[in-house]
């Protein structure tokens, strides 16, 4: 190939098979799709090494795409389950799956996801290290961090969360502000306690250069993780979330100056009301990179329902520029999610992502309502069990309370307004009590 990284290829002029994917399953012209992604504004993820890929493209012009988090973990390490999960997640329409596999042979089931998983796979090397080695926290040196980085490009993955914005400066300023939940990202605050116990400085930010070289080699998109983002609403938009968005947006530019897409990671816990600011900053400071967000979860005190909680914000974020949503599932903050659980995530995920790209204009993404409202409409129910975003469970419904008439549902009966307004406006009579 004549071309390093798909952001590479674009600023060429070559059409690369992937991009001319995207932009069918977009319904865009390709040189302007190739526009976009040579400006940094879309990132195609796509490992030279995963060949099974099925290609998306993730940009706030484009549909919302969605991410589902799996993997093992000290106290659930059932690879056949994880790999369960993952089928599970491609059927039901996640384009990307992010594994956080924090126990057990994480090597193995990482090649296998490249080896036979259509969708865009994603991992966090920091997690990976710990596993790898085997030994303390402390004990892992510089070298041994950007090895792993090099071992997960290698392996196919498509991106990586480099958990790179949080250097000495901003450990220091969020030292000197103290938050109500300190940092609570997994690989943030791994990597700020061994900046802390070894007195060194984050070996992603340091070697950054390095990082840029394995990522344009592999094709690897690069996911600069926020190590700061907001674990409570109390903290959403603090001076530790901004400082460090700003590095990122440095560390963004330098990126594209060596080819290298990017995605940028955001919050995280946050009140509604601050959601759609914090887009349009992330987009003024990184310069219209992609934004992945983890919901965000507009409310702390939702255990059980936080699918919930990052639907709401994941809408309204996406609404106003956010281009990928992680999914929450019912599990979080209470234990890994189980097969259920992630079906739960997943549909509350794609429903955010769907409003959120009607509110946006994405073509074609009223179609499917207008295409239900009609089904509604003409009362056809078998349309209607086809075209739901999770026909099992409104087949299911239906089923455990028959109407008495086919036509109509257990709710209203012979009251059914569409039933009614279609008879009445057919020049039928209607007497509703004795029908």
């Amino acid at each position: 190939m004549n071309y390093t990284t798909q952001m590479d290829a674009a600023r060429k002029g070559i059409l690369t098979k992937e991009l001319l994917a995207v932009a069918k399953k977009e319904q865009w012209e390709p040189e302007k799709l190739q526009k976009l992604v040579a400006e940094g504004k879309v990132a195609i993820p796509a490992n030279k090494h995963h060949t099974c890929l099925n290609p998306n493209g993730i940009g706030s012009m484009l549909k919302t795409k969605i991410n589902v988090n799996l993997g093992t973990s000290r106290d659930l390490n059932d690879l056949n389950m994880e790999l369960e999960k993952v089928n599970d997640a491609v059927a039901m329409g996640a384009e990307s799956i992010m594994d956080l596999s924090s126990y057990g042979d994480t090597r193995k089931f990482r090649k296998k996801l490249t080896g036979e998983c259509p969708a865009i796979i994603g991992t966090v090397p920091i997690y990976d290290a710990v596993v790898y080695y085997h030994k303390a926290l402390g004990e892992i040196t510089a070298e041994e961090w950007i090895q792993i980085v090099e071992m997960h490009a290698k392996d196919g993955v498509d991106f990586m969360t480099i958990h790179v914005g949080i250097n000495k400066e901003t450990a220091k300023r969020f030292k000197n502000a103290r938050r109500l939940t300190n940092i609570v990202s997994r690989g943030g605050s791994i990597i700020f306690a061994w900046m802390e116990m070894t007195g060194q400085e984050n070996p992603f930010y340091e070697h950054y250069d390095r990082i840029l070289e394995i990522c344009a080699e592999h094709d690897v998109t690069l996911s600069l993780g926020d190590a700061c983002r907001p674990g409570c609403i109390e903290d959403a938009s603090d001076i530790s979330q901004i400082e460090e968005l700003v590095t990122l947006g440095e560390l963004t530019r330098r990126a594209w100056e060596k080819h290298v897409q990017v995605i940028i990671e955001g919050p995280g816990h946050m009140p509604l009301d601050q959601i759609a600011a914090n887009m349009k900053i992330q987009q003024t400071i990184c310069k219209g990179a992609p934004f992945y967000v983890l919901g965000p979860l507009v409310t702390d005190i939702a255990p059980g329902y936080d699918h919930i909680t990052s639907a709401i914000g994941g809408a309204v974020a996406a609404a106003a520029g956010a281009s990928f949503l992680c999914y929450v599932t019912p599990a979080e903050h209470l234990r890994l999610p189980d097969a259920n659980d992630v079906k739960e995530g997943i549909i509350s995920a794609r429903i955010a992502a769907h409003a959120a790209d009607i509110a946006k204009g994405i073509k074609g993404a009223k179609d499917w309502d207008h295409q239900m409202s009609d089904a509604r409409k003409r009362l056809d129910w078998e349309a209607m069990f086809e075209l739901a975003i999770d026909p099992e469970k409104a087949r299911r419904y239906r089923e455990t309370s028959k109407p008495e008439k086919e036509d109509t549902c257990s709710m209203c009966g012979n009251f059914c307004a569409m039933k009614n307004m279609n008879r009445i406006l057919n020049g039928e009579m209607i007497t509703i009590f004795d029908e």
